[in-house]
């Protein structure tokens, strides 16, 4: 496990957060999961290196240890070396579990190959209320957010008018530089950013004045975001490279929005279903007749039936909430209640006590059952 390069795996890079390997490792889950590549042998060996990945990536800790030591428990490996490479001989970086990109810097870095670092501008997180509506039918929303954007003026190269810069003759340009580095193992090469030109590959002869040299400012925008119809409480939109711009090159992060959706008086989201608990005189439950019911395109008029039961359970189609990005909806579920007055008169008991009379016992089913069962000898 600890031989093998983990970020590549995942296509992600060292610097990751959390939210981005879990992401990357959802799409290659899906992507070379057996039972969708049933032809593709390879496939499943590329999903357990996945999981694998995943394994070490996706835990904090086992993370640190993998990116000090290249394994997951935190030590260094020598097992491999001595117990199948005694004779030196094939895969000799390999064999080092943990210490192998040491083997690589010292005896591959000659190679000559120097790349430039590519940073991440950070997220930016907000949060946006809706009312139950809005999350039903979708908006457009504007909010405006603190964030760093690449200077215009300099086009983020901290010179003035974009050009007033020369390359960096520490790194030619590259904005890295090799360093030797002593090990247990000796004395190694490695790599990391100039310090000369703070990793930009260049100097900077006349700062921008817009920016101060910076090669970006601190600004507040306005942005409209469109919230989409059926969008639920808690869920988040992603504006693609919305967020903070790096402080040198790279591409900027994301804006994330946090839904906040407020209840409905008396509706209740399940998904894109909706549920309405309806309570209704016992005489209305007796007769039959209509009442009048909110859904979310305005009222509605529910025929109850002569003799509903309560728990009773109707079901509205297509009264529901819209499926994201679907020309779909879910249903309105209706559950009566049977609800018995708090007071009565005595006009009123003494006609009760005739209709009493007059049903037999027998018409209440599950109260006759009742009777028989305890009166059973």
């Amino acid at each position: 496990m600890a031989n093998k390069d983990y970020y590549e795996i995942l296509g992600i890079d060292k610097k990751a957060s959390a939210d981005e390997i879990k992401s990357a490792y959802r799409r290659l889950a899906k992507k070379y999961h057996p039972d969708l590549n049933k032809d593709d042998k390879g496939a499943a060996e590329k999903f357990k290196e996945i999981n694998e990945a995943y394994e070490i990536l996706g835990d904090e800790k086992k993370r640190a240890n993998y990116d000090q030591y290249g394994n997951a428990e935190g030590q260094p490996n020598f097992g491999d070396f001595f117990g199948n490479h005694g004779g030196f001989s094939g895969g000799f970086s390999e064999g080092f579990g943990g210490f192998g990109d040491i083997f690589n810097d010292l005896f591959g870095a000659f190679g000559g190959r120097t790349s430039r670092t590519i940073e991440r501008g950070e997220d930016i997180d907000v949060q946006i209320n809706l009312s139950f509506d809005e999350s039903a039918f979708g908006t457009y929303k504007e909010i405006t957010i603190p964030k760093v954007e690449k200077c215009s003026d300099c086009k983020g190269t901290g010179a003035q008018n974009g050009k007033e810069f020369s390359t960096c003759s520490t790194c030619r340009g590259k904005g890295r530089v090799r360093y030797t580095q002593q090990t247990i193992f000796g004395t190694s090469i490695q790599e990391g950013p100039c310090k000369d030109c703070n990793g930009t590959g260049k100097i900077i002869k006349e700062k921008c004045s817009a920016c101060s040299g910076k090669g970006y400012k601190k600004i507040t925008r306005s942005v409209k975001v469109k919230i989409p119809a059926g969008i639920d409480n808690g869920q988040t939109i992603t504006m693609r490279g919305e967020g903070n711009a790096p402080f040198r090159e790279g591409v900027n992060g994301d804006l994330r929005i946090h839904i906040k959706v407020s209840p409905h008086k008396v509706l209740v989201r399940d998904g894109f279903d909706l549920h309405l608990e309806l309570y209704i005189p016992f005489t209305l439950a007796l007769l039959g007749g209509k009442v009048v019911i909110p859904t979310l395109n305005g009222e509605y008029n529910l025929d109850i039936k002569e003799l509903t039961q309560s728990g009773t359970i109707m079901r509205l189609k297509g009264k529901g909430i819209k499926m994201l990005n679907r020309d779909s909806y879910g249903d309105l579920i209706v559950t009566v209640k049977i609800e018995s007055p708090k007071a009565i008169d005595k006009k009123s008991k003494l006609l009760l006590k005739e209709i009493e009379q007059q049903i037999p016992n027998q018409n209440y089913i599950k109260y006759e059952s009742y009777l028989k069962k305890i009166n059973k000898p």
